[in-house]
């Protein structure tokens, strides 16, 4: 089975130091090296952003990125590329005529991905299954204003839906969406959850780990642990008031709880280059824990265990999530996690068992369910251990890749049914993605 797996913005390659490298490059990633392993071969095309970079780069057994050219040969924010679809959809058909290859199934990722893949469907008949990784309508919801994206954006999503023959959704609170918000068939609406690489995270020594990152942590500090994007909606901005909270009761006690911020748009924390360190940095010298709180910028993958290993607890209460890989890389590390009860955490980690959930927004309620835990270090330990048996169990990349697959053959058995499937129409070729959308 060949399989054209499609994510405009997001390429695996951007995972090796590139910008904008974020859960849907780890995602397209494991997922194209799984199915390879698995026997079938995957073509990720992705948009030619680096002059230096090869057109076709055979990136893992069966596996090949594919850079397009199109647009300007240097990273372009996503929310700008929807312009740039019509000429993607194009290189595409050029690619697979030059290279003689007929693709199985279409897997788009992303929105506008999403939109090429129905015009391929259209086009050459061939079955298409979409990943969002996030909805236009629920990012809308919680910005409002601040939402930067296209305004065709929730209309093509739900074109999409309409359009392909399945749609994936990682958690519980994604497929409601579909189904109430974007009128998804529930019968079309397959759950597929993400997963995490459980040799890479791994439970280590944490106090080996706190003395290899050469951080400036005792063994006995009670250690906080972010590790994510640096972006106001992940609202680090509450885990800081919740530190100045357990801050106060310390006072009398000795201890020091410390908050680990691992993230930002640079090897070293810079306010310039990301923004929200600077909010943070501010907010935190208000509430006068500036000691408390240690920034390490941007991090490779290959360094994250460490990192998680060497908290206590690690805590992510953003506004909203619609799934986050974060939670689960913990979990695998046998570390606890303290997260926001919304989208894909309040999937992933389970409350009681594997974690705790707590409001968004609630610094209150944040701090009381940390200064419980960091109390309680049997809870921890019974708590971390059954968040690795859980991941290990649901969330493996193997296991992910073998439930995309079967979703595949059985699109592709679908679609050798007589009239299980609208016959395809040529693409015309330069029309804008606003008029496509409409049709």
């Amino acid at each position: 089975m060949r399989v054209a797996f499609i994510s405009e913005h997001a390429s695996p390659a951007a995972l090796l130091g590139g910008e904008d490298a974020g859960g849907q490059n780890v995602y397209v990633d494991e997922v194209a090296r799984g199915l390879g392993r698995l026997g079938l071969r995957v073509d990720v095309f992705t948009r030619w952003d680096c002059a230096d970079a090869a057109s076709v780069i055979q990136w893992a057994p069966r596996v090949r990125i594919v850079n397009l050219p199109v647009g300007p040969p240097r990273l372009v924010p996503k929310d700008e590329l929807w312009p740039l679809m019509p000429a993607f959809r194009d290189e595409l058909i050029r690619f697979a005529i030059r290279d003689g290859v007929r693709y199985d199934v279409i897997h788009g990722n992303f929105w506008m991905s999403g939109w090429v893949a129905t015009e391929l469907r259209r086009a050459l008949g061939i079955p298409a299954v979409q990943l969002f990784h996030a909805l236009g309508l629920t990012k809308r919801r919680h910005q409002g204003s601040a939402d930067s994206s296209p305004p065709e954006r929730i209309g093509v999503e739900r074109a999409i839906v309409r359009a392909v023959d399945r749609v994936i959704a990682s958690c519980p609170s994604e497929r409601r969406e579909l189904i109430d918000d974007y009128g998804a068939s529930p019968g079309r609406v397959e759950m597929v959850p993400l997963g995490v690489d459980t040799a890479l995270f791994r439970p280590l020594d944490r106090r080996e780990a706190r003395r290899r990152l050469g951080l400036v942590l005792t063994d006995d500090d009670p250690v906080l642990v972010y590790v994510g994007r640096l972006l106001q909606r992940k609202d680090v901005r509450s885990v800081v008031q919740a530190l100045a909270l357990l801050a106060k009761g310390e006072e009398l006690g000795g201890r020091r709880t410390k908050l680990l911020v691992v993230g930002g748009e640079s090897r070293l924390p810079d306010p310039i280059a990301t923004p929200e360190i600077g909010e943070l940095q501010r907010l935190a010298a208000t509430l006068g824990v500036t000691d408390r709180v240690i920034f390490t910028g941007k991090r490779d993958r290959e360094e994250l265990s460490d990192y998680y290993n060497a908290g206590d607890v690690m805590v992510t209460t953003p506004w909203y999530e619609p799934f986050g890989l974060t939670p689960l890389e913990a979990m695998a590390c046998g570390v606890p996690v303290v997260g926001a009860d919304v989208g894909g955490i309040a999937f992933t980690v389970l409350h009681g068992e594997t974690g705790l959930l707590v409001p968004p927004r609630s610094p209150a309620a944040l701090a009381a369910a940390l200064r419980g835990l960091l109390a309680n270090p049997e809870r921890r330990a019974r708590l971390g251990a059954a968040g690795r048996r859980r991941v290990e169990a649901e969330f493996s990349w193997r296991v992910v890749a073998e439930r995309t697959a079967a979703l595949y053959a059985a699109v592709c058995e679908e679609a050798r049914e007589p009239f299980a499937r609208a016959p395809g129409r040529p693409v015309a070729i330069g029309v804008t993605p606003t008029a496509a959308a409409s049709d």
